[in-house]
């Protein structure tokens, strides 16, 4: 049987190569991508205090640039490259011709090229999360430092351990559908310690911090769950029913975890807050690593919303730490939410699917069909494995984000300096994200252009015949 054209296989498309499978690889990692640039720049200019907005939003701009570089230098082969130690890759280039055209690991039916994009956008949201916990006070220069740093001593760690065939995690089975643990308890946990070690924001700034734009906060939101669309469903690295399912559970997740935090602060606090709408549909998108959509999202909307909104004012520990966003709650917790009800929902079928119909395929048994197929032992045993992968990425993470930490302010503070603390942007950046008088220029009179400095704006005086003139 002859072939059409454009399946025929020649330099550019060989023959292990699938069309439909590369193409959609490469439009999954490319929504990823959005959900960092725009997306996340977009929500962190937004969600903080005016004063802040060019600094967050540049964090985040800045993360996702770094970990490119380091990633295609050396990242990548040490998360999925040849095993170097237990549970690291050897450290090696990924921009060589003819490792970019070979074929993947594990025969997916695309380049090299493709997996190191894809993989990369994981990579940048991860360190663009750990930001979140950081915003309102951490020194530019230092967080140069960190990003290049963590990702190379910590989230490659992880990678190796959970993703790569090589990994000592993986090879006992360990269901990381989509980065409930490689990238959001990992953020989650490396936040909180990055921020333990950078201290809190300044005082006025803890005690109000409302958003500066709720609508582009929105607007970010919104590209960062329409962006899940290629997190969760390019993660088959196929196209297939198994990618389908996965999209639309993924939606239906969120949603029904928005509603769930939504109509929480509606019963005990009696208004139907957005920021805390854009929590919940955040701690959705994290724990739909199963495909018990529905239930899920109630959990992701309830147990989240309760350990940040009772918890962290109770725990002695919680209360200690300044996590600006929140990212120990909307992504430890719900990470390691997802993993557990991975671990107790996983149906073996539909993994089968995923990891492409393996010899031991029968071993990735969820505890409650572990039970319904008279299979307790196996269900047992996946539970087990999920919670020695939640162990492990917590002490991984806590001790490398402090070692990286401490060896950071050896070189160059961790925290701004009070004046610039009180400042913000322009001491910063010497920029700021909104002009207050005419077409971008400063008023004359206004040290920082900023609202905060009202007492420095021009005084209204009245003149004769009813008109007004600035002093």
């Amino acid at each position: 049987m002859n072939l059409p054209e454009n399946l025929i296989p020649d330099d550019g498309s060989p023959e292990w190569m699938n069309k439909a499978d590369n193409a959609w690889q490469l439009t999954a990692a490319t929504l990823v991508g959005m959900q960092s640039v725009p997306g996340l720049v977009i929500l962190y200019g937004s969600i903080v205090k005016k004063k802040w907005a060019v600094n967050s939003a540049f964090m985040a701009l800045y993360a996702f640039a770094c970990v490119l570089v380091c990633w295609v230098g050396w990242g990548y082969r040490m998360s999925f490259g040849d095993k170097g130690i237990h549970f690291l890759g050897m450290p090696n280039v990924a921009l060589d011709q003819k490792f970019l055209l070979a074929q993947t690991f594990n025969h997916y039916k695309f380049p090299n090229a493709s997996m190191v994009y894809f993989q990369f956008v994981f990579a940048a949201i991860t360190l663009i999360l750990i930001g979140g916990a950081l915003l309102g006070r951490m020194n530019f220069h230092a967080w140069m430092l960190f990003v290049p740093l963590w990702l190379t001593f910590s989230y490659t760690i992880t990678a190796y351990s959970i993703w790569s065939p090589g990994g000592w995690l993986s090879k006992k089975g360990i269901i990381d559908y989509s980065g409930g643990y490689v990238i959001h308890l990992s953020s989650g946990v490396a936040g909180f310690t990055a921020a333990y070690w950078v201290g809190p924001r300044a005082t006025k700034d803890r005690e109000r911090f409302p958003p500066n734009n709720i609508l582009l906060m929105l607007a970010g939101a919104g590209l960062l769950w329409m962006g899940w669309t290629g997190f969760n469903g390019g993660d088959p690295y196929t196209v297939s029913t198994d990618a389908s399912m996965a999209v639309l559970n993924t939606h239906v997740c969120t949603a029904t975890s928005l509603l769930t935090w939504l109509l929480l602060d509606i019963l005990f606090f009696g208004k139907p807050s957005v920021i805390g709408a854009t929590q919940g549909m955040i701690t959705g998108l994290e724990v739909v690593q199963g495909w018990a959509a529905i239930l899920m999202g109630i959990m992701s909307g309830s147990i989240p919303w309760y350990t940040m909104m009772v918890l962290h004012k109770k725990i002695w520990l919680l209360k200690q730490v300044d996590d600006t966003m929140a990212v120990f709650h909307t992504h430890a917790v719900a990470g390691s939410l997802g993993g557990i009800l991975t671990g107790f929902f996983a149906e073996p079928k539909l993994n089968r699917l995923f990891y492409q119909d393996p010899p031991n395929w029968q071993n990735y048994i969820g505890l409650a069909y572990g039970v319904q197929m008279g299979r307790l032992d196996k269900g047992l045993r996946q539970m087990g494995i999920q919670i020695l992968g939640i162990v492990y990425v917590i002490f991984i993470n806590v001790i490398m984000t402090s070692l990286i930490c401490l060896v950071v302010r050896k070189i160059v503070p961790l925290r701004l300096a009070e004046d610039e603390l009180q400042t913000g942007d322009d001491a910063i950046h010497g920029e700021e994200a909104y002009a207050l008088w005419g077409d971008g220029e400063k008023f004359s009179s206004s040290k920082y252009n900023s609202v905060h400095g009202i007492d420095e704006f021009p005084s209204v005086v009245s003149k004769a015949g009813g008109e007004l003139q600035m002093a």
